[in-house]
């Protein structure tokens, strides 16, 4: 939070309504601000401040950061008209203004991030970065040496582009296989037309970890929880300091 903030904006910020409805509260006698009650939208608010509405204290949070095990059918988006949202499943968000960090496919599993945090975004989504990307996935067809040597050589997916170096490590080499897939880039479909090109198909894929920050086990597909002050600082830190 800066130095001052408008009332109407911290609350609507916060999640308690439109800056409209906002204002409407505040007409009707429903914000208090340090004990009195709130007579101007406009009025500037302190970190020192207290805030309540309906007599329920309202701490202003500026950033949040959640990790979510994204399960299958859901859209990685802020909003969607038609299906529900990674966001959607957020319930315990304050910020109005949370979106994924990058996407997975809807019938994708596995971490996602979740923030309102743009600078934290920017920099693990940009293409100079080369954020590492870990996958599990299990693959229709038998992986062989051969085409592990193709993912580290690069794959070409279309005329002008061919993927960087990925990392194809073989965990079973049956007519069903499976296998970990580190890449450094996220292209539409990737993963599935990296394997299209050497004749598999991906049956089932989940995400493992982006850059340092590693899925909870512990959280089944659609849970969630807050990163840690210790995943927070391991990103910001990585981002600042590597090129990965």
């Amino acid at each position: 939070m800066g130095e001052y903030l408008r009332l109407d904006k911290y609350l609507a910020d916060m999640g308690v309504g439109t800056r409209s409805e906002v204002k409407g509260y505040i007409r009707k006698g429903r914000v208090k601000v340090n004990g009195q009650v709130a007579k101007q939208p406009e009025c500037k608010i302190a970190s020192k401040d207290t805030v309540a509405f309906d007599e329920r204290c309202i701490s202003y949070i500026e950033t949040e950061y959640f990790m979510l095990n994204k399960p299958a059918g859901v859209v990685s988006a802020a909003r969607d008209k038609l299906a529900a949202t990674v966001v959607d499943l957020i319930e315990e968000g304050k910020r109005k203004d949370l979106f994924p960090v990058g996407r997975l496919d809807k019938d994708t599993e596995g971490l996602l991030l979740i923030t309102n945090d743009g600078d934290l975004a920017h920099r693990l989504l940009s293409p100079k970065k080369h954020v590492k990307k870990l996958y599990f996935a299990k693959v229709q067809g038998r992986i062989t040496l051969d085409d592990v040597k193709k993912f580290r050589e690069g794959i070409s997916l279309e005329e002008d582009f061919t993927t960087l170096p990925a990392e194809l490590e073989i965990l079973k080499a049956e007519e069903e296989s499976e296998v970990f897939v580190t890449i450094s880039e996220g292209k539409f479909h990737q993963i599935k037309r990296m394997f299209e090109a050497v004749g598999k198909e991906v049956l089932y894929l989940k995400r493992l970890k982006m850059g340092e920050l590693a899925l909870d086990e512990r959280l089944s597909p659609g849970e969630y929880r807050k990163l840690t002050r210790e995943e927070i600082e391991l990103l910001q830190n990585q981002q600042r300091n590597e090129q990965i």
